[in-house]
């Protein structure tokens, strides 16, 4: 819940107690006002938990005072009225919404309400459902006719669209003519989204050129949707996965949501792969654990678990409410996105001088951890949000992804607020800060600012880098504030007898944090040279370079021009890597790893066949002959390269236990040969594909 959502809800409930018609008509105005700026405007205010929990609020008052319940209630309607920038559509079917269950407990009683309306015993028969993944996209009705799609609506208010059928028909995933035997009329409902890579590309280019980010993938494929020249929606990679049938005249007898969903399958129609039938509700309950825990294995966004009553006669039985169908419900998942104060915004300078604004927060529990800090990007991105301290803001935090402020609430900006500027002078060593010209971002220049100092020691021994174990930010910071690190290289001299002296060194600490330093000095070179920090070298080129050239020696001796030429290295990291080894504090610190018996040499020619050369090989899943590391070495060893997606260029793509679907269908959607273990090993000693592939 945001900060001070707790103090809301009671000031709320004190509201409704003392006058609920009052609160039940201010719900409904802020209901209607953010179903605008959702639906009409693709550029929602709030985030979609705040939004239900405004709904939630409304439909306990409603129930609670059944005499002030109204017709056109947003608990009763459906989106909001269609846009007039396009042609209307009425739907011939309805497109209605769906009602949500937020936790275990109210899934059940969906599940409960279902059996007593089919007047079912669920232990002893089991309902049977279709469980599919709720993809957070925008709705949209295509109708096919003769095979030929005529039409496409976005769903508007449930009964009338807007036609964005020139923009649709520019979505290189949706068929324009159906495969199979089509029926004479077929209307397909589904979720347009932008795929995650796709969006991530798209924010890429716009930090670039200095415009503002896009706030998520979800409205970012409303707007892209929406655009005015079907063109631009054509350039903007969105995707779809159809999920139910409409109106069909002469189709198949369909006996089930499953069958139909496989018949769809059949005629061409991307439909989602990650769709289970489940007996039980303890089964759906799986599905959605499962997919929670595995979401962001995905390269589309999903916020939950769609569940429908399987057997269509049974969906029939139980028909529909005003709103929302009472044979589906949507399984929410906690939020990745809420909202909370903006307490100060300050700048953190990183290894190279960069110099980035983070947001201080108050702390706000979202996707699955308490966030206190999140990322602002760049000056730019500030002045373009235009977000201030005192702001209520939107965070939005996806797993591993680190929590970004995607913008204000402006409708709650007390007045007065001042827009914040960014600092002249380094908050650490007050030297004046720079931006280059053509960049986005700010740096210090002064190396020896001690903010840089400390993120290049910690850099070099994360993970990432040389993965020494126990030589974490906390630690960097006390031997720097004590005198025994400068950079790096003093890791491997540290003064053990002046650390033994300090607090929370015993003897024990002190044996495991030289052990993980010594084996740090084993570590493949390619890991050596990420841990330097060097500006726009990443592991794949550190691993190029490293193989390519053999010894850090012969890395410094290369010209920019010499180190560019390796397949895959170019100019841009080329040039910064020569730079960096032309001074000589870099000279100095690969003095000191060779002082102390760090590797610097690269690996060895591979003395396996060649039988991959020119070869890109995707895996997904794990393969019982190989561990995780070893599929890719393998891959690597024989001349082929392993990079981590499915693209026209692959290949093939090897599948194991437990594979990523979006690396499969992409496979399946651009003809990418399928391997299993057996053929992958084939492939390996032989270097041909398996002719049936």
């Amino acid at each position: 819940m945001a900060a001070g959502s707790n103090d809301q809800g009671i000031e709320s409930s004190e509201r409704s107690a003392d006058d609920p018609a009052a609160r039940i008509e201010a719900l409904r105005a802020e209901i209607r006002y953010h179903n605008d700026r959702y639906y009409r405007q693709d550029d929602p205010e709030i985030p979609d938990v705040e939004y239900d929990m405004l709904v939630r609020e409304l439909q306990r008052l409603e129930a609670e005072h059944p005499e002030l319940v109204t017709e056109d209630s947003p608990t009763r309607t459906v989106g909001d009225a269609p846009s007039t920038a396009f042609a209307p559509v009425t739907h011939t079917v309805p497109m209605m919404s769906l009602d949500n269950a937020f936790d275990r407990e109210e899934l059940q009683g969906w599940a409960d309400r279902v059996a007593r309306g089919l007047d079912l015993d669920s232990a002893a028969a089991p309902v049977g459902y279709t469980c599919e993944l709720k993809i957070d996209g925008v709705a949209c009705s295509l109708r096919y006719e003769n095979g030929r799609l005529v039409q496409a609506a976005t769903r508007g208010n449930g009964r009338v669209g807007e036609d964005i059928t020139a923009n649709v028909a520019g979505i290189e995933i949706i068929p324009n003519v159906l495969a199979a035997k089509p029926p004479s009329v077929v209307e397909v409902r589904g979720e347009i989204y932008m795929p995650i890579a796709t969006f991530e590309a798209l924010n890429e280019a716009q930090t670039e050129a200095g415009l503002p980010r896009y706030a998520n993938p979800r409205n970012t494929a409303a707007g892209s949707l929406r655009q005015k020249d079907p063109s631009i929606t054509a350039d903007r990679g969105l995707a779809f996965w159809a999920y139910q049938l409409g109106a069909v005249e002469g189709g198949p007898n369909l006996a089930a949501h499953s069958e139909a969903l496989d018949w769809l399958d059949e005629l061409g129609v991307p439909v989602n792969p990650e769709r289970r039938k489940a007996a039980t509700i303890d089964d759906v309950a799986v599905f959605a654990d499962h997919w929670l825990e595995h979401r962001h294995d995905l390269d589309y966004e999903i916020d939950g678990a769609v569940v429908k009553v399987d057997r269509l006669t049974r969906q029939r039985a139980l028909g529909s409410t005003a709103k929302a169908p009472r044979w589906a419900i949507a399984y929410k998942f906690p939020p990745e996105e809420r909202t909370t104060k903006l307490k100060a915004i300050e700048v953190s300078i990183g290894r190279t001088g960069k110099a980035t604004p983070f947001a201080v927060l108050e702390p706000v529990f979202v996707g699955g951890s308490t966030v206190q800090m999140a990322t602002l990007h760049n000056d730019d991105q500030v002045r373009l949000k235009d977000v201030r301290p005192g702001d209520t803001v939107i965070v939005r935090k996806a797993g591993d992804v680190i929590p970004e402020v995607l913008g204000p609430v402006l409708s709650e900006r007390p007045k007065g607020l001042r827009r914040w500027k960014f600092p002249t002078r380094c908050p650490t060593c007050n030297t004046e800060l720079v931006r280059p010209e053509d960049e986005a971002h700010t740096f210090c220049v002064n190396p020896a600012c001690p903010a840089q100092r400390h993120a290049r020691i910690s850099h070099f021994a994360s993970r990432g880098g040389t993965d020494i174990e126990g030589l974490g930010e906390s630690r960097v910071a006390l031997f720097l504030e004590h005198g025994f690190i400068e950079d790096p290289g003093d890791i491997y001299d540290l003064p053990w007898d002046d650390i033994a002296a300090l607090d929370g060194f015993g003897q024990t600490s002190i044996d495991n944090l030289a052990s993980a330093i010594e084996a740090s000095k084993d570590r493949p070179l390619a890991n050596l040279l990420v841990g330097l920090g060097i500006r726009h070298l990443g592991p794949t080129g550190a691993e190029l370079l490293a193989g390519h050239f053999g010894h850090i020696d012969a890395i410094m001796a290369a010209s920019a021009d010499e180190m560019a030429a390796v397949d895959g290295v170019g100019p841009t990291i080329a040039g910064s890597v020569a730079a960096y080894f032309a001074t000589d504090e870099a000279r100095a610190l690969v003095e000191k790893f060779r002082a102390a018996g760090v590797n610097l040499t690269g690996p060895e020619a591979s003395s396996e066949p060649q039988t991959l050369e020119g070869m890109a090989i995707v895996v997904t899943g794990s393969l019982e002959g190989f561990s995780r590391n070893g599929v890719a070495d393998s891959i690597k060893a024989r001349g082929g390269k392993s990079p981590g997606s499915v693209s026209k260029k692959t290949t093939a793509l090897v599948v194991g236990n437990e594979p990523g679907a979006s690396k499969l269908s992409k496979a399946e959607e651009l003809g990418v040969p399928i391997l299993d273990e057996e053929a992958f090993v084939t492939l390996l000693e032989t270097g041909e594909l398996p002719s049936s592939s």
